[in-house]
């Protein structure tokens, strides 16, 4: 089968840094389904791999934890699908990833695709729908309807892909004033039609951006990006007794910054129920099948920025290349080998 793979952590810009390959097919286990990708899309946790992680003892390293496809064949102890079902996931990052003709996958973190969105649309979902849906509800602790009006949520990063769902989340489904921020007027205005209902310029201080906006603090913040270099901002603009979520992965964190306040932190990863396989891991699969009725009911919508045609390395690597320079507007999604 085609894959798209590396060898060796290499820059964006080297040919060699993701190849066109051929691959055996996979074999699917006992609880995997056996997938036919149809699109995929690509996310921060590809290019961070791809720099960090050599593949082992020569073997080609396949990325990719976003995928829409059909199932072909399931193992013998599937229950929640069959074959010819249309389907999306992200998959685990403790298997090789989805940049395959064929790909295997755990049931229990899959959904069925929204039936009104096609293959490239549904690929842009998963990552970051279970990523903002765990981070709102779970890490922060959110309750879905009207009981925290007058609660805010400041979104560092609204633009991107995490940022572009969880805005429609909070907006749609809580009582939460909603806050992104974005520093480009295209970005600023993305943030805006998700429903944000004021964006601020996080290339500014964001206490001094919130206090031009005549707010004095919120009581949640989602930094989905250089939570490090906001660290100090994010302390300031937070209400005591705030709660502070990240997504990102700063080299150092004060948080004796959050005692004097009283200030909680949340850590989300969308990966941890897989790769320990926790007794809830069908949560995700519940999780993303929600997901898919909110956007047949238009209660959401996909979070599509660039369509970057068909999956190959060349249009991956320039995939990777728009998301390493940090100016990528929602997803990136491909489509078709």
């Amino acid at each position: 089968m085609k894959a798209i793979a590396y060898y060796a952590s290499l820059p964006i810009t080297d040919d060699n840094a993701l190849q066109d390959i051929e691959l055996p097919e996979p074999v699917a286990g006992p609880r995997d389904l056996l997938v036919e990708v149809k699109a995929i899309s690509v996310n921060p946790v590809d290019t961070k791999v791809r720099q960090n992680v050599a593949p082992e003892n020569g073997v080609a390293k396949v990325l990719g934890w976003d995928v829409a496809g059909v199932v072909k064949a399931v193992g013998s102890e599937v229950t929640l699908f069959k074959a010819g079902d249309k389907v999306f996931y992200a998959g685990s990052i403790a298997r090789a990833g989805g940049n395959s003709e064929l790909h295997t996958v755990d049931e229990r973190i899959v959904g069925h695709m929204p039936k009104s969105l096609g293959f490239a649309e549904a690929a842009a979902l998963p990552l970051t729908a279970i990523t903002a849906w765990e981070l709102l509800f779970e890490r922060l602790q959110i309750r879905e309807g009207k009981s925290d009006e007058g609660q805010s949520l400041l979104i560092v990063g609204a633009a991107g892909g995490v940022g572009s769902i969880l805005t429609q989340l909070a907006k749609q489904l809580t009582g939460l004033k909603v806050i992104g921020t974005a520093s480009r007027e295209q970005t600023r205005d993305w943030v805006k039609a998700l429903g944000a209902d004021l964006v601020i310029d996080h290339s500014q201080p964001l206490s001094e951006e919130l206090k031009r906006a005549g707010i004095d603090n919120v009581t949640h913040v989602a930094s989905l990006t250089q939570t490090e270099q906001h660290l100090d901002q994010l302390v300031e603009a937070l209400a005591p007794q705030g709660k502070l979520a990240l997504i990102d992965d700063p080299k150092s964190l004060d948080i004796t910054k959050l005692k004097r306040k009283s200030l909680s932190l949340h850590w989300e990863f969308m990966y941890t129920r897989s790769l320990f396989e926790t007794p809830d891991m069908i949560e995700q699969h519940k999780l993303l099948n929600r997901v898919a009725e909110l956007i047949d009911a238009g209660t959401l919508k996909t979070t599509v920025g660039e369509h970057f045609g068909m999956i190959n390395a060349a249009n991956l690597r320039r995939a990777h290349e728009l998301l390493e320079s940090g100016k990528a507007k929602g997803k990136i999604v491909l489509e078709s080998f």
